[in-house]
């Protein structure tokens, strides 16, 4: 309520870019050799990223937050299937048993009636197909690059494209000094520890695995709106969350990583 979409995207994106960066000159991890050398690189995905933060954001005005968070889902569906068409990875037939138990988990407890076809919803299957996409390109091209150097590249030109999107869209707007509360808040939580959980476990698996493990996204959520919200799950999210987790289990037996 204190701040457009669009250009909320850019800001949160803009306080974490400047997080990882102090971090990077304070233990001197950042080469301007990096980004000259793999530009193209980081414009693929910063593109991606960027392109898919903003239709996500945007799409709210569109479709409720709720129904938007359960959608975004697919983007598990659409890494697994880049890492195994994609990628070649290779997976055991325990794990592909696994991995459609987890999916079949994933499918109980976002599935919802409703009109699918309306335009926020396919707003949020392109967001998630986008950022499923950049996820795949990093891992085939990004894994060996050091890991700050990497993360701040990527903040860098994510940043940048939010910036020449809301520049376009002429949404550039100050935010007010409780909007800027809760945008470093989220930039923190949302992108600086969150994607570095993120990106650090990509790089310690193949996607395909990546993207199962992702499938107890959905199990966390529940979890936490029983915290926060005291909002008691319902039986068939029990049984979708359950699946969820033995399927992972499934996957992760004896699994190296």
């Amino acid at each position: 309520p204190y701040i457009s979409p669009g250009v909320s995207a850019m800001y949160v994106l803009a306080f974490a870019t400047l997080e990882v960066g102090l971090f990077g000159l304070l233990s001197r991890r950042i080469k301007i050799a990096t980004i000259r050398n793999n530009l193209f690189f980081f414009l693929i995905i910063g593109f991606l990223v960027a392109a898919s933060t903003n239709i996500n954001y945007e799409a709210v005005a569109f479709i409720d937050p709720g129904t938007a968070s359960l959608l975004s889902q697919t983007s598990i569906i659409f890494g697994l299937a880049l890492g195994l068409l994609w990628l070649r990875d290779k997976l055991t037939k325990r794990q592909l048993i696994g991995a459609l138990i987890a999916i079949t988990g994933v499918l109980i407890i976002t599935f919802q009636p409703g009109d699918y076809l309306r335009l926020g919803s396919l707003m949020v299957l392109i967001s998630a197909f986008l950022y499923a996409l950049h996820a795949a390109v990093t891992k085939r091209y990004g894994s060996d690059i050091d890991f700050v150097d990497f993360f701040f590249s990527r903040l860098l030109f994510t940043t940048s494209f939010l910036f020449i999107f809301a520049l376009g869209r002429q949404q550039l707007a100050l935010p007010s000094g409780k909007a800027l509360l809760i945008l470093i808040l989220v930039g923190t939580v949302d992108v600086v520890i969150s994607r570095t959980l993120y990106y650090k476990t990509l790089r310690r698996m193949n996607m395909s695995v990546h993207a199962i493990i992702l499938t107890l996204s959905p199990v966390v959520t529940v979890l936490w709106s029983l915290l926060l919200f005291s909002t008691f799950p319902s039986w068939v999210q029990l049984i979708g969350g359950v699946a969820v987790i033995l399927g992972v289990l499934v996957v992760m037996h004896n699994h190296p990583s």
